[in-house]
C-alpha cells in the first residue's frame, strides 16, 4: 500500500468514522473500557500501522517521518519500539472447531445432500462415517471425547435418541465472551472494513463486494419475514460456499507457492425506528449500492 491513495475528503470520512465508531464505543463503555485505555491503543496502532502497511520502504521508516504521518510524539514511538507487540495469532480452539465442522458440512461421508450435517454414531467400524473418525480426519492430538463433551458444553451438537452425535446449525454461533466469539468478532468487522476501505481508497484492483439491501419504515411483521428469509438464504449460502471450497482443498495438494485468504461473509442487522409521520405510498424502497469504484 503506497502512502497516497485515492481517499475520501477528511471532514467526511470522519464524519462517517463517527458512526461507524458508534457501536464500539458503547461496546466498550459497557465492557468498562475507559477513553484512555482506548487513547493508549489507538496511539499505538497508528504507529504500527505506519510502520507496517504505510512506510514500504526501510529507509523511510524513521521517527521523525512516522511522527509526521501520525501526528505521535518521537518519544512515544521510541517508546514503542522498544517495546514491540505481536499479534495474537488464531486460538487453538478456534482453528480446530472450525476445521472439524467445515468437514463436517462440506465433505463426504460427513455431509449429506444439500450440505446437510449426517448424524453420527460416535464410534463405527472402519470405513464407516462416525464423529470419532470425523475427529480424527482432522486431528489425532485431541480425543474426540473431549471434543464431543467441549461441544455438548457449548450447544454446538446434542445427542439424539440412537446416540448419534447430531450438529446444530441453527446454534452454530460462539457463546458470548468467549476466545471463538471475539475472534470471529475481530477477523469478520477488521475484513470487512478492510474490503470497504479498498473500495473507498482505490487500494483494489477490483472492488471489493461490499453490498447490501435495505428497507425502511417497515412494519415489525413485514421486518420479521425479512429477517427469516434472509437468515435462511444466508445460511444457504455460505453451505454452498463451504462445500466447494472443501472439493477444492481436497482436490489440490498443498500449495507450495503463493496462497490467498477468503473471507466471505454476511450480515444481518435490524432496530426500531423512532416514531416519525407516515412515508408517502411507494416512499419505502430498496437500496442495494454497487461497490465503490
Amino acid at each position: 500500500m503506497s502512502e497516497r491513495t485515492v481517499s475520501p475528503v477528511p471532514d467526511l470520512l470522519l464524519r462517517t468514522l463517527a458512526r461507524l465508531l458508534r457501536p464500539l464505543v458503547s461496546l466498550l463503555i459497557r465492557s468498562g473500557v475507559t477513553y484512555p485505555v482506548t487513547a493508549d491503543l489507538l496511539r499505538d496502532l497508528y504507529v504500527d500501522v505506519a510502520l507496517r502497511d504505510i512506510l514500504t520502504d526501510a529507509k523511510a521508516r524513521t521517527d521523525s517521518r512516522v511522527s509526521l504521518l501520525t501526528g505521535v510524539h518521537r518519544k512515544e514511538i521510541r517508546r514503542q519500539r522498544a517495546t514491540p507487540g505481536g499479534d495474537e495469532g488464531t486460538p487453538e480452539v478456534v482453528t480446530l472447531s472450525s476445521q472439524i465442522i467445515a468437514r463436517w458440512l462440506g465433505a463426504a461421508p460427513w455431509a449429506g445432500a444439500g450440505g446437510v450435517p449426517v448424524p453420527l454414531p460416535r464410534a463405527a467400524p472402519d470405513g464407516a462415517p462416525s464423529f470419532d473418525g470425523l475427529v480424527a480426519s482432522v486431528t489425532k492430538d485431541v480425543r474426540p471425547r473431549a471434543v464431543l463433551d467441549e461441544w455438548l458444553t457449548q450447544d454446538l451438537v446434542r445427542l439424539d435418541a440412537q446416540d448419534r452425535v447430531v450438529l446444530n446449525v441453527d446454534s452454530f454461533v460462539p457463546r458470548p465472551g468467549r476466545d471463538e466469539q471475539m475472534f470471529y468478532f475481530g477477523r469478520n468487522l477488521h475484513d470487512h472494513i478492510a474490503a470497504a476501505a479498498a473500495n473507498v481508497s482505490a487500494v483494489a484492483k477490483a472492488p471489493f463486494l461490499d453490498r447490501s439491501v435495505h428497507y425502511d419504515a417497515l412494519p415489525v411483521a413485514a421486518a420479521e419475514q425479512l429477517e427469516a428469509m434472509g437468515r435462511e438464504a444466508a445460511v444457504r449460502m455460505l453451505l454452498d460456499i463451504n462445500r466447494r471450497a472443501m472439493e477444492l482443498a481436497e482436490a489440490h495438494d498443498p500449495p507450495t507457492g503463493p496462497t490467498r485468504r477468503v473471507n466471505l461473509g454476511v450480515y444481518l442487522y435490524a432496530e426500531d425506528e423512532a416514531s416519525a409521520p407516515a412515508a408517502p405510498s411507494g416512499a419505502t424502497r430498496p437500496h442495494e449500492p454497487e461497490p465503490q469504484p
